[in-house]
């Protein structure tokens, strides 16, 4: 089979496409022939950020596709369904998916748009459900809401009944994420959204923030925040690690940050995570309540440009990638 491989030389991340031997899938294993699969910045932030000199490496976090072969316990699936899920190599004819990552492709959804679903879901349902404990009526507020994680946030908060307020550098964007159930949109890039969000919220400020940009907004973030308002760090695109925190806000305002990444979660703490996007997020998926936002889709020769494409912040959702077998 073919696979493709990225490594950074020159600051240009260069693409080849290497011969690989079929894997075999092992216990609680799924072979997967890989019909599409969605790229991520945070891959693309990782790789750049890997030492000088290091070897090619496979490329991609998630991928949709049929089942081919099932290993032992394997769980509910068969050979010939569909599935998605995240899982490591996806840029490639076919993968191995752990069955406890895995999640059944509604009948709906075409392969590019399932391709789309499991890392942004996933993400977005840790830090608006199960960290953030977003309820109906309440404010969310996304810094750089046009990324495929901020449209998907945008898309479960406004089914969860919550007012979205988001930023982005482009009224284009913006505009068109009316159409998703936007509330507010503001045109910024920098942190100077406080008086807006304020308005908007009659003061109250927003009760979850969910943070893409990074630490050249932080501050303004923590400001525009709620009394006991949530502050979700889900990236920096900005590459900003770091930024000052009002100590005096988060003390009297009882504020709480908290991270989302499932680096260093277990297997048990991975699984909740993927069981309640299947049990609660799915459905909504399934009768159209929510469609995931696919910019672009690009065939799997042409990966280098997607990543282009991806590092030009030009995206309005997800770029996914497409197999050969998807045609």
């Amino acid at each position: 089979m073919h696979q493709y491989q990225a490594q950074v030389r020159d600051d240009r991340i260069h693409i080849t496409r290497q011969d690989a031997a079929l894997p075999l899938p092992g216990p609680r294993q799924l072979l997967v022939r890989v019909q599409a699969a969605g790229l991520n910045r945070g891959e693309i932030l990782a790789l750049r950020q890997a030492k000088a000199g290091s070897p090619a490496a496979g490329l991609g976090i998630e991928a949709a596709g049929e089942i081919v072969a099932v290993g032992a316990d394997g769980g509910p699936f068969q050979v010939g369904q569909r599935v998605m899920g995240r899982c490591k190599g996806a840029f490639a004819e076919h993968v191995l998916l752990d069955a406890r990552d895995a999640m059944p492709v509604p009948d709906a959804l075409s392969w590019t748009q399932a391709a789309a679903i499991p890392i942004a879901s996933m993400v977005v349902y840790d830090m608006l459900v199960m960290q953030g404990r977003l309820e109906a009526g309440e404010w969310l507020l996304v810094t750089g809401i046009s990324s495929g994680v901020g449209v998907a946030a945008l898309q479960l908060a406004k089914a969860l009944g919550a007012r979205v307020i988001g930023t982005s550098g482009s009224t284009e964007k913006l505009a068109a994420l009316k159409k998703e159930g936007l509330d507010l949109g503001i045109q910024t890039r920098s942190p100077d959204f406080h008086d807006a969000v304020m308005s908007a919220t009659e003061g109250r400020g927003a009760d979850l923030v969910v943070n893409i940009v990074g630490g050249s907004v932080l501050a303004e973030c923590v400001r525009s925040m709620a009394f006991q308002g949530r502050l979700a760090t889900v990236g920096y695109v900005d590459g900003v690690t770091s930024g000052p925190l009002d100590l005096a806000a988060l003390h009297s305002r009882r504020l709480q940050l908290f991270g989302v990444s499932s680096k260093g979660l277990n297997a048990a703490q991975r699984q909740d995570i993927v069981q309640g996007v299947i049990r609660d997020v799915l459905p909504l998926i399934a009768d159209g309540r929510i469609l995931p936002v696919v910019d672009r889709v690009y065939p799997m020769e042409q990966l280098a440009q997607a990543i282009e494409h991806l590092e030009s912040n030009a995206q309005l959702g997800k770029i996914v990638v497409s197999g050969a077998q998807a045609g």
